[in-house]
């Protein structure tokens, strides 16, 4: 929902941002401004500043930059609704409703927290009475002590039609909230309510604040389903709930990950064995909606699943639904369990180091990709092998990030050479320059612009030769595929090549193309060797430039060929916005103003979303 900025200012105005970062960061005043070690990345001098007087914080090590509510934002992972109705609560602030509709639902809401916490209440006592005796002996079976069971809010919903709406009756809340709130449900033929759970083990669904907003029931006995959770209310809905995420998210953050297991004696089995960044799904496989509040957590979650044949199905569907979600630093690690055992077992049998010793194992995204599409079918067949290549290359199409999609496309067509080469027999020279050749001519793969090195380099190296093989790399993919010199002309005809030859060539390679729009790779090669470029030519189309980057050789498919150049281009943009961004920072330091800090902000984010043809 949208917020007047009148409202926005005044929250801005009550709250100190050296108050609210000091939390999590440990200032020392400095004059006007406050300084620490940066929350956002690892570092040992402090690079992180904060100014009260203008009200923003920033990063000059890893730019970082925002104010109170990107800072809550960030850190507590919150959405920006979620940020601004925590600090408004810390500042004394009534978050406006722009419409009666929005105030009405609001209301709702607020009177069904009460409603559920008066249930979580009784579903507690009942645990500890007589009839919720064997419901407390299944907890204790589990391992679960006392403590454990008060600190998760354990309980216990006896048998009995209408015994919760009775209870609760006293305290003022009637039969419709408690339909409303999803524990009790009305018959489809008609006739008097009914509780939704009964004879069961209770486990509170907490938000992300830890305030209950359902629950999760466990049957004694054989009876079905063995696990139940409430319906959707306008406090709860399945999909976008993680059990345990309030706990999980302030251990996440010391432990640089989340770990997301199965179920909700799994998150307390693991928080009890050290492991207190845990949660899990609300019985169904992971949504859209949760992987995206996992990443606000940390950058990789880890999935941990059960070594059986639905936990191998669970790993894969979470995995088919992340590709399309996937941004740099963002993705998924996996471990799979050994057969017959769940993190409550394995912990229970083998102790916390196994548990950590798996995690530590755990497997990229990328990994389960490949194992998933190489199991599908056999591949000793020239057709076989092409299936296997087109089912990874839908998996890349579904990446919906340029930047990822190109390098899964990079990482499996080097896996496919390698998984489809040939043995070479023992003793054979595996970095025979001949045999490196052939792989060349029969189709090898290059690597990516941030991999490129010329041979017989290693760094630190020489960087002006480095460069020299990367504008090589840059004019070979022009001459080779000029049809992508339209559409990135204007790119193009912002770089300045570090060898002045090589940019006279480009020079001349953008003004022919422009006066010649029908031009084809053979015509502009002969133009360059009349104009007094074939030195350069021989240079650049030679097999070294081809070792470094196949994308840009003659044989690579175009929409191959434009991924390369999006890659060189978006490097190149970027570099050329550093002494801008070095600027901004100098201002920044010598005089933090709003519009200083603007600038600054502007270059960041175009540096970040810098490439593109």
């Amino acid at each position: 929902m949208a917020f007047p900025p009148q409202f926005l200012d005044e929250l801005r105005a009550r709250l100190t941002v050296s108050e609210l970062v000091g939390r999590k960061v440990r200032l020392i005043r400095r004059g006007r401004e406050h300084t620490g070690l940066c929350p956002f990345h690892d570092e040992k001098t402090p690079s992180f500043t904060v100014n009260d007087e203008k009200g923003f914080y920033h990063c000059f090590g890893c730019g970082a930059h925002g104010d109170v509510i990107g800072f809550a934002m960030e850190t507590e992972g919150l959405s920006f609704p979620e940020a601004i109705e925590k600090l408004a609560g810390e500042a004394g602030l009534q978050v406006p409703r722009t419409t009666p509709e929005d105030r009405v639902r609001e209301q709702v809401r607020a009177t069904l927290y009460d409603v559920v916490e008066h249930a979580c209440l009784w579903f507690e006592a009942q645990l500890r009475s007589p009839e919720g005796r064997p419901g407390y002996d299944y907890l204790r079976r589990r391992g679960f002590d006392d403590a454990t069971i008060a600190q998760h809010r354990l309980g216990f919903a006896p048998d009995g039609r209408g015994r919760l709406a009775a209870a609760l009756k006293e305290h003022g809340i009637e039969r419709s909230q408690l339909v409303e709130a999803g524990l009790v449900k009305l018959p489809e033929g008609g006739g008097d309510p009914r509780d939704y759970f009964f004879n069961r083990v209770m486990f509170p669904i907490g938000d992300r604040r830890g305030r209950i907003i359902a629950f999760g029931g466990r049957i004694l006995g054989d009876g079905q389903p063995k696990y139940l959770n409430s319906p959707d209310t306008p406090l709860f809905h399945k999909g976008r709930v993680l059990y345990g995420w309030a706990a999980a998210r302030e251990a996440a953050r010391e432990a640089g990950t989340v770990i997301v297991t199965e179920g909700y004696t799994d998150v307390i089995a693991l928080a009890r064995a050290g492991f207190a960044h845990a949660v899990a799904p609300l019985g169904t496989a992971l949504t859209e909606e949760q992987i995206v509040e996992l990443w606000r957590m940390a950058d990789e979650p880890i999935l941990c699943f059960d070594g059986d044949n639905a936990g191998q199905r669970a790993a894969f569907r979470a995995a088919e639904r992340a590709l399309p979600l996937l941004k740099p630093g963002k993705s998924l690690r996996f471990v799979v369990l050994p057969a017959g055992a769940d993190p409550d077992s394995l912990i229970a049998d083998q102790g916390a180091g196994a548990m950590a010793a798996l995690l530590d194992r755990a497997r990229p995204l990328v990994d389960v990709i490949w194992d998933m599409e190489r199991a599908q079918g056999r591949t000793d067949t020239p057709e076989q092998r092409a299936a296997l290549e087109g089912r990874l290359n839908r998996r890349v199409a579904d990446i919906a990030e340029r930047g990822v999609q190109y390098q899964y496309q990079q990482e499996f067509r080097t896996r496919l050479r390698e998984f489809f080469a040939p043995r070479r027999p023992v003793g054979a020279n595996r970095f025979d320059p001949q045999q490196r050749g052939n792989r060349r001519k029969n189709g090898g793969f290059g690597a990516s612009a941030a991999q490129i090195r010329p041979v017989g380099i290693r760094p630190p190296g020489d960087l002006a030769a480095l460069q020299q093989v990367q504008e090589c790399m840059l004019l070979a993919l022009l001459i080779n595929h000029p049809a992508l010199i339209d559409v990135a002309v204007e790119a193009l005809g912002e770089i300045s090549l570090k060898s002045e030859p090589l940019d006279r060539m480009l020079r001349e390679i953008l003004n022919h193309t422009v006066n010649s729009p029908e031009l084809d790779s053979s015509n502009l090669q002969r133009h360059l060797h009349e104009t007094g470029f074939a030195e350069q030519l021989g240079i650049v189309l030679s097999p070294r430039t081809y070792r470094q980057a196949s994308f840009a050789a003659p044989e690579a498919q175009p929409d191959e060929a434009a991924i390369l150049l999006q890659d060189i281009l978006a490097r190149y943009r970027s570099s050329r916005l550093q002494p801008d961004r070095a600027a901004a920072e100098r201002d920044l330091a010598g005089d933090m103003t709003e519009a200083n800090s603007d600038r600054l902000l502007g270059i960041v984010r175009e540096q970040d979303n810098s490439g593109g043809i």
